[in-house]
């Protein structure tokens, strides 16, 4: 029922900025939670940030004070901004949504970004 895409991944520099974004098809994103999660080589994949429907968010603290979620509900779509890039940043990065009833969560096809020394 529904289809994440992600986009935005890149290479950038430590330091520097980059926005992640992903779309959701179908009409149940207004009302999901939605979160970014990542996998770097070798490791689990880990909670990154989360945005309820009623907007409240959830870091992890690795990423708390860099990181900014946020949705727009009428685009389907919900954005992490990633500033101040550090090379343990470095994964692939993959868009979560959470239908509420019944719950089920759909994944992206993720999207890789490299933070360079």
């Amino acid at each position: 029922q529904v289809q994440l895409v992600e986009s935005g991944g890149g290479l950038v520099q430590a330091g520097g900025s980059l926005r992640l974004s992903c779309t959701a098809s179908g009409s149940i994103f207004s009302i999901s939670t939605m979160g970014w999660y990542r996998q770097a080589p070798g490791k689990q994949r880990e909670l990154v940030a989360t945005i309820t429907s009623g907007g409240s968010t959830n870091y992890a603290d690795s990423v708390k004070g860099r990181f900014t979620i946020s949705r727009d509900n009428a685009k389907n779509t919900v954005y992490l901004q990633m500033n101040s890039l550090k090379p343990e940043d470095t994964a692939i990065y993959y868009c979560r949504l959470q239908r509420p009833f019944p719950a089920y969560a759909y994944w992206g096809q993720g999207t890789q970004v490299t933070v360079s020394s």
